[in-house]
């Protein structure tokens, strides 16, 4: 008959042994697998130059005369004088626009509007901070 006051033993030593050898194939085994993922890299042209990209500045200073690369047009003239200055560059071009910090907002929009008019959209407005 069983004695219930009796307690078992568990015998832990072959679970240790099982344990043992799946970590042996373990640390067998993780080196040697590898997982490749195939990439489509896009194929670059070493004879092609790297093109020089074309910007047009425009600053607006205080006293409200706007400068385009280096040409100075006054405020009351700008629409007529920025769209003959256009009329001949790509409309993709990037347009960079800086003004004095005491300009009023309505300058500033004055002169994005005739940007815009003349066709380009790619501008920025550029602050310093």
């Amino acid at each position: 008959m069983y004695d219930f006051n009796q307690k078992p033993e568990l015998n832990v030593t072959p679970l240790v042994d099982i344990m043992l050898v799946l970590l042996a194939i373990l640390m067998v085994t993780a080196p040697v697998i590898e997982f490749e993922e195939p990439i489509n890299l896009p194929k670059g042209s070493k004879t092609q130059q790297v093109e020089q990209i074309q910007k047009i500045d425009i600053y607006v200073t205080k006293d409200r005369i706007i400068n385009v690369n280096k040409n100075k047009y006054q405020y009351t003239n700008f629409p007529d004088s920025f769209i003959l200055f256009s009329k001949d560059k790509n409309k993709d071009t990037a347009i960079h626009i800086r003004a004095e910090k005491t300009l009023a907002y309505d300058d500033i929009i004055f002169v994005l509007k005739t940007v815009k008019e003349a066709g380009f959209y790619k501008i920025s407005l550029i602050t310093d901070g």
